[in-house]
């Protein structure tokens, strides 16, 4: 008996855990964390802002898009309706008040100058636009 231990201790080799697979199972789940931890990052934005407009939606409040074009030097036309550059002021103040964002789309063609265009968005920033957008053709 003495005999088959000595053999089998010669033989059977080492007895130490192999950490080679619990190394490789580790950088692989290391390796899916990064991947998708940005994923899960940018769907819980999508989810909340998903939810944000769907209660805007509830509410039903109806935007009034105000649109503002120069013409000309001395004439823009504010939602369909031709105005003088002076005028510019009183005929935004009551839109500007009902729109709930206060936000102006602003086009210009290409003859106006360009000092009339800074003009008028210096009328339009002081008749009270929270934001102004320029259109460009």
């Amino acid at each position: 008996m003495r005999r088959w231990n000595q053999d089998h201790a010669a033989a059977g080799g080492t007895n130490e855990v192999n950490l080679t697979p619990l190394i490789d199972v580790s950088l692989a789940l290391v390796v899916i964390l990064l991947l998708a931890t940005p994923l899960a990052f940018e769907s819980s934005f999508a989810v909340r802002r998903a939810a944000a407009t769907a209660r805007s939606s509830a509410e039903e409040t109806e935007t009034a898009r105000i649109e503002v074009a120069v013409l000309s030097a001395d004439s823009v036309r504010v939602n369909r309706q031709v105005v003088t550059v002076a005028g510019l002021g009183p005929s935004l103040k009551p839109l500007l008040e009902r729109s709930p964002d206060g936000m102006v789309a602003v086009s210009c063609r290409d003859s106006v100058p360009h000092g009339s265009f800074v003009e008028v968005l210096d009328t339009i920033k002081l008749s009270g636009a929270q934001d102004i957008a320029v259109a460009g053709r």
